[in-house]
């Protein structure tokens, strides 16, 4: 494991040096980090870390979006998230695979209030309607991997959320 830092993050190009697969889930949020600190994490940091992991070797790069991500978005979050989709997938990588989780239900250390209703909520409703809105974090991580090892023959491939719970169970 290397700690880096994202602020000089180029100085830290060896730790990107020799892995195969980059996974990718690095984000925070406005709340945290304001309007230029959300982009500067979600948008920046990912899109150097992908083009440091390919200059490392590495041919299949996984990262963690979000449902509805889309560059022309006029909301931030969506906005940010569908352009550093774009980002990635301009680096080059032999596969590249975007993951677009609903709602992550997690248990955090942190207080988030209204991420905290919204997660009591989606996960009620997850009873009935399992892969609608919400996926536990525990399911993305292991569709990370299984996207991994069956990677396909697409460059490029995008997980809805509905795909993340079907590969996240296999």
């Amino acid at each position: 494991q290397a700690v880096v830092d994202f602020e000089q993050l180029a100085e830290h190009a060896s730790a990107f040096q020799g892995h195969d697969v980059g996974f990718c889930c690095l984000g925070t949020t406005r709340a945290k980090a304001g309007a230029d600190g959300f982009v500067r994490v979600d948008r920046d940091y990912v899109a150097q870390a992908a083009e440091l992991a390919r200059s490392g070797g590495c041919k299949h790069f996984v990262l963690q979006s979000s449902r509805g991500a889309n560059a022309q978005s006029r909301f931030l979050y969506l906005r940010v998230k569908g352009e550093v989709e774009n980002l990635v997938q301009a680096v080059g990588f032999d596969h590249c695979t975007i993951l677009r989780p609903a709602v992550l239900l997690c248990k955090r250390q942190e207080s988030r209030p209204m991420e905290w209703i919204a997660q009591q909520f989606f996960g009620a409703v997850a009873w009935v309607f399992p892969t609608a809105n919400s996926v536990p974090v525990e399911t993305v991580a292991r569709a990370m991997v299984a996207c991994v090892l069956q990677p396909g023959e697409e460059k490029v491939k995008v997980l809805e959320n509905r795909a993340i719970h079907e590969l996240g169970k296999a």
